[in-house]
């Protein structure tokens, strides 16, 4: 099978096309003929080599999410057959024409969806439902900030909490983001090149934040949160070192937490996976849309982190296997 390669640290340019093995499935598992793969930021910290594959899964082939077909099925197998469209979270691999993953952690492909549409799916889903709503416990008529929420996960953030009835603030860099997150549902947008987050939102009740960048945005989050507010860290880009100030925590009764995915055992991941097909996939095509900006052929996966690197895009990008 093809497949992209990452054939040394560095550069979008280390990416290249080789040929390798077609992997082989175990009794519990299904073989993926892999129509499209999406793209994410930790595939480019793998690339770099800031984020390491877990043990027994693939190490230099990049890729968190697929969609595509079954093509074969292990003796345990019961769920699904030869043939059927599945979109899925995988641990890596995915930039290839074919990928291996658990029964369990297929999804079916939702209805009018390309393939290219499921494969931007899972892993922003997944993250959004983990963080926003199990371990930030959002609910109906509580207001959210979202920090970046022209990207993928911050679309996808977007319009989950306003399916669910939350308030929806967001933060961006330029107008057109603005608006486009403004079609999406949010409520208040700043765009912090302009100005200050933490003064655009003062007057607003904020009773979570989900925040990528770090740095000097922790404070600001702090101050912004109301008592029993939570703050929860999926990155940190501006810096992972912060002063925390403990009196201000204690007042207001925050909860500060943060999660990644890729590393969680299986057993989590199915279980995320069954929440996931219970409270959002009916949500697919209704008050949720798959946000893809661009498809590139599967051997133009560096040009796709540079687009991806360069910040000018909205939603998702995706690569067509």
């Amino acid at each position: 099978m093809k497949a992209i390669v990452i054939t040394k640290a560095g550069g979008p340019d280390v990416l290249q096309l080789q040929n390798r093995a077609v992997p082989v499935i175990g009794d519990d598992e299904v073989l993926i003929q892999v129509k499209a793969a999406g793209i994410n930021r930790p595939d480019l910290f793998q690339r770099k080599g800031n984020y390491a594959a877990p043990l027994g899964v693939v190490a230099d082939i990049p890729g968190l999410e697929v969609s595509g077909l079954v093509t074969q099925i292990g003796s345990a197998v019961t769920s699904w057959k030869v043939g059927d469209k599945v979109c899925c979270l995988v641990a890596g691999g995915g930039y290839a024409e074919f990928v291996t993953t658990h029964t369990a952690m297929c999804l079916p492909m939702p209805a009018g969806f390309s393939f290219e549409e499921a494969a931007i799916l899972p892993e922003t889903i997944y993250t959004v439902w983990d963080n926003v709503f199990r371990r930030g416990a959002l609910q109906k008529g509580e207001t959210v900030l979202i920090h970046g929420g022209s990207g993928g996960i911050g679309s996808t953030a977007i319009q989950l909490a306003k399916a669910f009835g939350a308030r929806v603030l967001t933060t961006v860099s330029s107008e057109e983001k603005e608006k486009y997150c403004r079609n999406l549902g949010a409520d208040e947008v700043v765009r912090y090149t302009a100005r200050d987050f933490r003064e655009g939102f003062a007057a607003e009740h904020v009773h979570l934040v989900v925040d990528s960048i770090g740095g000097d945005y922790f404070q600001k989050n702090i101050d912004l949160l109301q008592a029993d507010g939570r703050l929860i860290y999926i990155n940190a880009m501006r810096g992972q070192k912060v002063e925390l100030p403990i009196l201000t925590l204690m007042q207001k009764r925050i909860l500060i937490t943060g999660s990644t995915l890729r590393a969680r055992d299986l057993s989590f991941k199915i279980s995320l996976t069954r929440d996931v097909l219970q409270y959002v996939w009916p949500l697919m095509g209704k008050s949720f849309q798959p946000q893809l900006f661009r498809v590139f052929p599967l051997e133009a996966a560096a040009e796709a982190h540079a687009l991806m690197e360069n910040g000018a895009f909205l939603g998702k990008l995706v690569l067509r296997v």
